[in-house]
């Protein structure tokens, strides 16, 4: 897993503003949203999250070791069950977690894990976990985003049935990339890894 650091003070504005810019376009899409506890599509499927997100995930599971022991150690036999069943086939480094940098670790990581539940998601309530602490591609999946400067609007594909081009873009939510990535650089720390390594208490978890 990632080493521990101190996670920058203007990190939780960076939420405040996302989670903010999410309640407004929710409040905008209506009923064209469906996002809703017990939809799990955008829970399946491996994806990378930032230093950043990494830090949020693993200060969650300290403070839900204290207050909630056997909820954490649910946490950590999901996600050391999630590395067994996919380690073999991980582009990066099963050590630290880190993602490869190559562009045939990239290529592999298009393919990989692609059908697989997250280890934060709860199979029996369709919760996430460790929801509040939920990485920004988690929070940001479902209204209609820019993931850069030009680029076309995306959103779920469950969401914004019926509704024209128009109105999707009338619901789009602003996401702020430049904050982001300050505080990423701020860290110092530019490799990427998945949620599962997050979520372990120590290195000595993972497969050798």
């Amino acid at each position: 897993m990632l080493v521990l650091m101190q996670i920058p003070p203007s990190d939780r504005k960076l939420v405040q503003i996302v989670d903010a810019a999410l309640a407004q376009a929710a409040q905008r899409a209506g009923p064209w949203l469906a996002c809703r506890i017990g939809c799990t599509q955008c829970c399946h499927g491996a994806f990378a999250i930032n230093a950043l997100d990494a830090l949020r995930l693993q200060e969650a599971m300290i403070a839900l070791r204290a207050a909630d022991p056997s909820l954490a150690a649910e946490l950590h036999r999901r996600a050391r069950a999630w590395i067994e069943e996919h380690g073999s086939e991980f582009p990066g480094d099963l050590t630290t977690g880190q993602l490869g940098e190559t562009e045939a670790d990239r290529d592999r990581f298009e393919q990989f894990a692609n059908e697989a539940p997250c280890p934060a998601l709860d199979p029996a309530t369709g919760r996430c976990d460790v929801y509040a602490a939920r990485p920004m591609t988690c929070r940001v999946f479902g209204p209609p985003v820019r993931m850069g400067e030009g680029d076309a609007l995306g959103h779920c594909e469950l969401c914004f049935h019926g509704a024209t081009e128009a109105e999707v873009e009338a619901c789009e939510m602003p996401v702020p990339h430049d904050l982001e990535a300050e505080l990423v650089k701020e860290l110092g720390k530019t490799s990427e890894t998945v949620v599962a390594f997050a979520l372990l208490p120590s290195a000595h978890a993972l497969p050798r």
